[in-house]
């Protein structure tokens, strides 16, 4: 019994670390972009590529996704707090690879748009996130955008396929047939 728990909690631990280094990785490479783009195109023309399909350059954005609900930055911010915690809580329950790294996406994502919204102008909770990536076709968005719906298609798919959090498969939710 006290192996399976020391094993446990290696596993948990090993987890636990991935979550950590995939938010780390979203977290900083956000950061990055994010000044590189405010230092180098903020004011000036955007940077054309493919033809002109793909635009760099800085779009605020104080709403959600999309552009959605403009202005409810307060809102937004008490909402990214929230994901934060629960992924926090959430991720003693771990027992999958891709589960932590759906979380790590989604954590690393949450905490970049987090940090805009807190220190960027107009001030603390009502700054608008650095969009910066534009297809012309969709609407304009980052690197914390980019990894939110990956890690969310990700947990999509697992929560599909009947992947739990602790890595097992979810029970068939009818009666097992006797005969099996």
């Amino acid at each position: 019994m006290r192996g399976l728990q020391d094993a446990r909690g290696a596993s948990l631990t090993r987890l636990t670390g991935l979550l950590a280094a995939v938010a780390a990785f979203v977290l900083a490479l956000d950061i990055l972009t994010k000044h590189l783009v405010v230092a180098h195109l903020e004011h000036r023309e955007p940077i054309r590529l493919l033809g002109g399909a793909l635009l760099l350059a800085v779009s605020r954005n104080s709403g959600a996704a999309f552009s959605f609900a403009q202005g409810a930055t307060v809102l937004f911010t008490a909402v990214a707090v929230v994901v934060v915690v629960v992924i926090v809580r959430t991720a003693r329950r771990l027992g999958s690879v891709a589960w932590a790294t759906s979380l790590g996406l989604l954590l690393g994502g949450a905490l970049g748009n987090l940090l805009d919204r807190v220190f960027r102008a107009p001030g603390p909770g009502r700054g608008a996130v650095v969009d910066w990536i534009d297809f012309r076709v969709w609407p304009v968005f980052n690197v914390a955008d980019s990894a939110i719906v990956i890690g969310g298609l990700l947990a999509v798919l697992l929560s599909f396929r009947g992947i739990e959090l602790d890595g097992t498969r979810a029970r068939d939710s009818e009666p097992a047939d006797p005969a099996e």
